[in-house]
């Protein structure tokens, strides 16, 4: 059994209900354990054009509560993995740890910081999750999203190629379903421009929509529950901006990973998605 403090961050309990509750259940299926992190804030990644120093301080306040446990973070949001990557990075500092001291905070232990599928690829392994499928998806073809900081900024995290990622794609197949070659898959989802230019944004989105519609995917498949808010949450946006009609799901990691361990919709939670996967479902011999 693995034990690790989970960090939700904001938008996972409000607007991605869904892929908490599959990264709980395919988790424990892993013999995963996760924490609750009482206390926890927000990553402080909001704020970080705006006042780089503050946000790094909220970041690493919500650092010294998991190493207070003694647990390395797992988190489900990229961007919070990026935040609280950096603050990990600077509490090495003298300068920051001090101030950070000074505020009346400590970090007694040293912990790591890996978003959830970075755990499930180095701690769990291919090979434990390929054991753990009941219902190889063969019948599905689908576009893995990475999303911008799953792998960026690279100094933070040295893991996998940020230029050419394949770790996302694998854990992928090891449910069995094919994650498809596609045109700009490293593309951003515009969600970064959404408080700024919503016009951008969503032109962004429908991109890469496009492109999985043309590439004839199943779903799209995210780990970022920003990406998916631009991809499924503003997928009617972008119909109605550019005439056309996508009905393209997205899932999140875990909801795929959850339906080749043979999970009812309930224990992954399809009926929070916003686009229903009826068609993904019936090929797959699910429930609709």
């Amino acid at each position: 059994m693995k034990k690790y403090a989970l960090f939700l961050g904001c938008t996972v309990p409000i607007r991605a209900q869904h892929y908490e509750l599959s990264a709980r259940n395919t988790a424990k299926e892993l013999d995963i354990e996760f924490a609750e992190m009482s206390g926890a804030s927000c990553c402080g990644f909001p704020m970080k054009a705006v006042d780089a120093g503050t946000a790094l301080l909220i970041a690493a306040r919500n650092i010294s509560i998991a190493s207070k446990m003694n647990l390395n973070i797992i988190t489900l949001c990229n961007s919070c993995t990026a935040m609280l990557s950096d603050a990990q990075l600077e509490l090495k500092k003298n300068s920051f740890y001090k101030k950070f001291k000074e505020l009346g905070f400590s970090y007694p232990h040293e912990i790591a910081v890996k978003h959830f599928v970075r755990m499930l690829y180095e701690d769990i392994g291919i090979e434990k999750i390929k054991a753990s499928v009941k219902k190889p998806l063969t019948s599905l073809k689908v576009a893995a999203h990475y999303g911008c900081h799953y792998m960026r900024p690279s100094y933070l995290y040295g893991f996998d190629n940020p230029e050419i990622p394949h770790t996302f794609d694998e854990l992928i197949n090891a449910t069995g379903a094919q994650s498809i070659d596609y045109h700009d898959k490293k593309m951003c989802c515009g969600g970064s421009v959404l408080g700024i230019d919503e016009n951008l944004a969503i032109t962004m989105a429908n991109h890469k929509l496009n492109i999985a519609k043309d590439s004839q995917a199943d779903a799209l498949v995210s780990i970022c529950p920003f990406c998916t808010v631009m991809y499924e949450d503003n997928q009617r946006k972008a119909e109605a901006k550019f005439e056309t009609q996508y009905g393209l799901p997205v899932l999140y990691y875990p909801q795929l990973m959850g339906l080749s361990f043979g999970f009812d919709n309930n224990a992954v939670g399809i009926r929070f998605n916003r686009v229903r996967p009826n068609a993904l479902l019936e090929k797959i011999g699910g429930q609709s």
